[in-house]
């Protein structure tokens, strides 16, 4: 049976998120068992005890949601990030960079994280496929496999789009099946997950977890 919880990021990456909500997602997610709680770095020490004695494992961003930071101030936050708990970090890559066919300074960026995180947290990469040609979609989802992260990962959610299957698909295409595909942003249903699941995504990072743990639950007993 399609334990779906354990592909949920239950996640609040909200500038305005407060305590009490960070709270609250983390007593869901232990609920739920859900795979990680998803969470902007500064809330990364505060998750990490509440989440301690759960399998519930602890996720942040780095460089989000622009990507615009230098690779050294990527790699900095990354490593803080670890030292404060985050188990997983989900990077967003250089975009402008890739938009300018400048594959190496992409690929440095990545790999400045990567070399950060190695050993110590899984690392995801944040493709933003909403600004992005098929083309690009691919060479980037290329270079982070050859760099060797953990997974690619479609949106950061703060763009002018989130995940589409037909993205999904091509970057599970693109990356084989040795390495991870996220799917994030828009992802609010039960429906929505199965057919980003049915896409090829191996995680799926989204703030409705409850919401697809109810609808879950309800066709479970239907």
């Amino acid at each position: 049976m399609l334990q779906i919880n354990k592909y949920i990021d239950h996640t609040l990456l909200k500038p305005d998120a407060t305590e009490k909500q960070i709270e609250q997602l983390c007593a869901d997610a232990a609920k739920y068992d859900f795979m990680s709680v998803c969470v902007n770095p500064a809330w990364v020490r505060k998750v990490s005890g509440l989440l301690e004695g759960t399998d519930v494992k602890v996720c942040t961003v780095i460089g989000f949601p622009l990507g615009a930071t230098t690779t050294e101030t990527k790699a900095f936050e990354a490593k803080e990030a670890v030292a404060n708990g985050a188990e997983e970090v989900d990077m967003v890559i250089n975009i402008g960079a890739l938009k300018d066919k400048n594959y190496d300074l992409v690929a440095e960026d990545i790999k400045g994280v990567y070399d950060a995180v190695k050993g110590r947290a899984v690392l995801k990469v944040i493709i933003e496929t909403c600004l992005l040609t098929d083309e690009e979609k691919v060479k980037v989802c290329e270079i982070a496999k050859q760099i060797g992260v953990d997974f690619v990962k479609t949106s950061t959610g703060f763009s002018t789009g989130g995940a589409k299957v037909e993205d999904v698909a091509l970057m599970r295409k693109t990356v084989g099946e040795k390495i991870g595909v996220k799917a994030s942003g828009g992802v609010r249903s039960l429906d929505d997950a199965l057919k980003m699941i049915e896409a090829g995504a191996t995680r799926l990072g989204s703030s409705s977890g409850v919401k697809i743990m109810e609808e879950f639950t309800a066709n479970q007993k239907a």
